[in-house]
């Protein structure tokens, strides 16, 4: 009898499509196939997780995806424009054999090409839905190895104990055993609510040993956490791009600067347009999910965020938005000083042409 007796090994590619989703169009559009997913907390009481704006989810049969490479196919769209496919196959065998898989999965190209071959051919189904579409999509994509049942029943710590080493080898990759420091660096990272579950999150991968319900609802935090990554890496690249844009323009000279100051005014527009569009993007992105309440699921989502680097990205953007607001205060700046000289030339010639006037008068 194998060791795990069920398991399901989950591969998420996510991909940021458009700047926007048109959620009541898709559900138009796709009808009764349009699922609403819910977020189950694991603490005792009433819900208190909840999406403030849900994102859908449809099978992909619905959308003639039902297999990829011996995955079953499950879609998810947000409206903040990311499109996330769910890979998903049952386990069941030794651990040796999960970390085999495991090997075969991490960083496997030829299973994200078709990924992202399909998500272009859902795209195109859904194509009306879509706000500003992307000419390329960024994409993000993690593995979960859930346990959900095992031969002989175990506590989490004892999972730990027996078979650390394979978890740790498994989130890694590697295909050589780690060293006991690398292992315990990979399950120093765990959370544990009851003492039969477990999650151990690393910056690509994660490891889950829970019942089925609680395993999917990790893996909701899980996949909207990397829709999160997914999003700030996007505006990360879309500043960097703007700022690199905004000094080659405003350094490169032109014998009207002194005067008009006109790409000082357009410059001061465009950042300024741009600033808001990004704090709209990432305050929708931000609070799509409440935590409140739910001390498990915050940690949870604490947890992933920090392998994720999510703090450090969201750091990336707010210092790069700073510095667009500054660009923007001295293109402002310079605008003002600009039609102050140009009012002040008015004012001059006004005068010169009055005293033209007045000395032509007294001549006459």
């Amino acid at each position: 009898m194998p060791e795990i007796r069920s398991g399901v090994v989950t591969a998420l590619y996510l991909f940021d499509v458009a700047q926007a989703i048109d959620l009541a169009v898709l559900r138009v559009d796709l009808g009764a196939h349009v699922v609403v997913p819910t977020l189950d907390d694991k603490t005792a009481g009433p819900p208190r997780l909840r999406y403030l704006q849900p994102p859908i989810v449809v099978d992909g049969q619905a959308l003639e995806c039902p297999d990829l490479d011996g995955f079953r196919v499950r879609v998810k769209f947000y409206d903040y424009g990311v499109v996330s496919l769910m890979l998903t196959r049952p386990f069941a065998g030794t651990w040796t054999d999960l970390v085999e898989l495991g090997q075969t999965l991490i960083e496997n190209e030829p299973l994200e090409d078709h990924a992202t071959g399909a998500c272009r051919r859902i795209v195109a189904r859904v194509r009306r839905a879509l706000t500003a579409e992307r000419e390329s999509y960024l994409s993000e994509d993690y593995l979960v190895f859930a346990v959900t049942a095992l031969d002989q029943p175990a506590t989490a710590d004892e999972v730990c104990m027996a078979h650390g080493a394979e978890i740790a080898q498994l989130l890694r990759g590697e295909r050589l055993a780690l060293s006991a420091q690398e292992v315990d660096t990979v399950l120093r990272n765990r959370l544990s609510y009851l003492a039969d579950d477990l999650v151990i999150p690393a910056w690509n991968a994660a490891f889950l040993y829970d019942n089925e319900g609680g395993a999917m609802a990790a893996l909701e935090i899980v996949e909207f956490a990397n829709s999160q990554l997914l999003e700030l890496r996007y505006h990360d690249d879309v500043l960097e791009a703007e700022l690199t844009k905004l000094y080659a323009e405003l350094q490169r000279p032109r014998w009207a600067d002194g005067l008009t100051r006109r790409r000082h005014t357009q410059a001061a527009l465009r950042v300024q347009s741009l600033f808001i569009d990004v704090n709209e993007l990432t305050d929708r992105m931000e609070n799509a999910v409440k935590f409140v309440g739910d001390v498990y699921a915050a940690r949870l989502f604490g947890l992933i965020g920090d392998r994720l680097g999510l703090s450090r990205w969201k750091g990336s953007v707010e210092e790069k938005l700073r510095t667009l607001d500054e660009i923007r205060r001295f293109a402002v700046e310079q605008a003002g000083m600009a039609q102050a000289n140009v009012l002040e030339l008015a004012i001059v010639l006004i005068l010169v042409l009055e005293l033209g006037l007045f000395f032509a008068g007294i001549m006459n």
